[in-house]
């Protein structure tokens, strides 16, 4: 039930939106997402929208106006091992996409799986 939210400056490229959407959606199938369980979204807000200090908390170089915040819907019970795991695996396939994962943020939000219904109002993990 991985729901993913970009959220990037104006303007970004498709691929770089893909590039970014896949890297992430590859880590959670990597970690045991189901293949066909994929909804994302992408926010592209101006500059006076979205904005963010460049080196909080304790970066190595500089956020830029590439700066991916990356949101993560899961259903409760993820161990903090797997989330591990995606970060290290999104960020691996970020970077050999040219992306410097110092430009990326993730925060995962886990989820009760009686607050989920994927559709039809049925609530099939309660």
């Amino acid at each position: 039930m991985p729901i993913v939210t970009l959220t990037v400056r104006k303007p970004k490229s498709s691929a770089f939106k893909t590039d970014v959407l896949e890297s992430i959606y590859a880590a959670l199938v990597a970690a045991g997402a189901h293949p066909k369980d994929k909804f994302h979204r992408v926010l592209e807000l101006p500059a006076e929208d979205f904005r963010f200090d460049p080196r909080f908390p304790d970066l190595q170089s500089d956020r830029t106006d590439d700066f991916v915040l990356v949101e993560i819907l899961l259903g409760v019970g993820r161990s903090i091992k797997v989330k591990k795991q995606i970060l290290r695996d999104a960020m691996e396939a970020l970077s050999r996409k040219g992306l410097n994962p110092e430009n990326v943020m993730v925060c995962f939000q886990d989820v009760p799986w009686e607050n989920i219904s994927t559709g039809g109002g049925r609530v099939p993990h309660a």
